[in-house]
């Protein structure tokens, strides 16, 4: 089975994380892609250059100098410090973001409000493929090459959505989206099971709001793609198949 796992800034800092992720790349036999966010790490590094962040519909509001900031802290901080701890473990961990060897085209989105945020248009999965089958991990940074004709040559896409188009492309089994929250809460509680249907409606209600908004936008893209099974779920989610809430087509 081949996995795409997402992990968000929050989980990465748990002492067991770079255990977790090597057991389970043992487990698949190097069948698995990872892909990061950071988003501390960015916020963190400009509160300290002074500039405040800001958010849209769960999306972080990107100016030129945000985008270095960006830069800087996903496919330099975040990236190395995982890939570090990984190699720790046995890992045969290779970092790379976006635009190398433009493993992620994207476009803008909605640069009126957001900035230089892109949207995902294709992926070079065949790079990831050969990766893999030479035996490594791949950690990436969704900072992705701009292939539009404005904004420069890079963007800022949601590392939600650059796993979902990583797992198209690659024809993942599942796409794994973990968070800090067990899933998709109702009182509290993780939902088992959502059907595209009603994870839409969420969305479309203004129900899902945040990062869960784009966790679910990100699951109905990658369900849509064909990704036989999509979960979003806490670090003990990876470990455990059961935890979490799934994304299924109502039909099965």
């Amino acid at each position: 089975m081949t996995r795409v796992l997402k992990v968000g800034g929050r989980p990465q800092v748990d002492p067991t994380f770079a255990s977790l992720i090597a057991e389970t790349w043992d487990a698949l036999s190097g069948a698995m892609v990872l892909v990061h966010g950071g988003g501390t790490d960015v916020s963190a590094l400009q509160n300290a250059m002074g500039v405040a962040a800001q958010f849209v519909d769960g999306r972080r509001v990107t100016t030129a100098q945000d985008l270095e900031f960006v830069r800087m802290a996903l496919s330099g901080t975040a990236n190395k410090r995982l890939v570090s701890a990984l190699v720790r473990e046995g890992v045969r961990a290779v970092g790379i973001s976006g635009e190398n060897a433009s493993l992620i085209a994207a476009t803008p989105v909605d640069s009126g409000r957001l900035g230089h945020v892109g949207t995902p248009q294709r992926v070079n999965g065949s790079l990831l493929l050969h990766l893999m089958d030479g035996g490594y991990l791949p950690v990436v940074s969704p900072v992705s090459r701009n292939i539009a004709h404005e904004l420069g040559p890079a963007l800022n896409v949601n590392a939600d959505d650059a796993a979902a188009a990583i797992a198209v492309a690659i024809e993942a089994e599942e796409l794994l989206i973990v968070s800090d929250v067990p899933g998709v809460l109702v009182d509290n509680e993780a939902i088992a099971v959502l059907t595209l249907d009603e994870a839409r409606r969420l969305v479309n209600k203004g129900l899902a709001t945040g990062g869960m908004r784009t966790r679910l936008l990100a699951a109905l893209t990658a369900a849509a793609g064909g990704v036989r099974r999509v979960r979003i779920t806490d670090l003990d989610g990876v470990r455990d198949r059961m935890r979490g809430t799934v994304i299924q087509d109502s039909a099965e």
